[in-house]
């Protein structure tokens, strides 16, 4: 997968006191999502928002959503 490659995508699950989610990108695949890597410094969103974001490898082998940010 290119890591240099923006995706768009929604926050398909959200948990706002782990600051932990996923996202589902618009082929379907599912990303992990830390509330550290929003871009806007929030450190929370909620499930159903339209986002980009960029990827990279992650925990466990699993790819990160990094950079993200609402559409």
């Amino acid at each position: 997968m290119e890591t240099d490659a923006l995706l768009d995508g929604v926050v398909t699950s959200w948990d706002d006191p782990r600051g932990l989610g996923e996202i589902t990108a618009a082929d379907g695949r599912t990303f992990a999502l830390q509330c550290t890597d929003l871009a806007d410094g929030s450190r929370t969103t909620e499930a159903g928002a339209a986002v980009t974001f960029g990827v990279r490898p992650g925990h466990r082998g699993r790819w990160q959503a990094v950079a993200v940010t609402r559409r």
